[in-house]
């Protein structure tokens, strides 16, 4: 079956907009308000299983595939521990907070907290990329049963 019905694919196409907005909003003002970088990533996340259910694997991997995700789950991490190292580097210190000291910001505005916006965006890049591929594993997984009773595990590939 290629997704679901036509009334749920008209709605996941109306929502698809706001629910990427919100996790971007979410990502970026986590410092001013509950939220981040994984809360942003698990709302990003749940828009390409929201996706990936309506429309199908296929749809869904064809904008975001495996591979994609893979290495953005990597360039989430590798950001992450630039981040940290330039602290070290120019802060004395790991994950020190080197733009807030160098160029402090208005307090409680968007550019206020030096690094942490960035860590925020790393986390997002790396949370939804994650969650994606949990997911998307987890759909292409089957348990087929043996002609002796047992059962077996296969994964669908898909076409590259």
């Amino acid at each position: 079956m290629n997704g679901m019905s036509p009334i749920v694919q008209t709605v996941a196409r109306f929502v698809k907009v706001f629910i990427l907005l919100y996790g971007i909003y979410l990502t970026l003002t986590g410092h001013l308000t509950p939220g981040g970088g994984f809360a942003g990533g698990v709302v990003i996340a749940s828009l390409y299983i929201l996706l990936t259910l309506a429309y199908g694997k296929k749809f869904s991997l064809k904008y975001f595939p495996r591979k994609l995700a893979g290495s953005l789950d990597s360039v989430g991490a590798l950001i992450f521990l630039v981040v940290a190292v330039l602290g070290f580097y120019f802060g004395g210190i790991f994950f020190a907070n080197f733009l807030q000291k160098n160029y402090p910001g208005a307090e409680f505005s968007l550019l206020s907290a030096g690094t942490i916006p960035i860590n925020n965006i790393a986390i997002c890049i790396k949370v939804a990329s994650s969650l994606f591929l949990v997911f998307i594993i987890m759909a292409v997984a089957r348990i087929i049963d043996k002609k002796d009773g047992s059962k077996d595990y296969k994964q669908d590939q898909e076409k590259e």
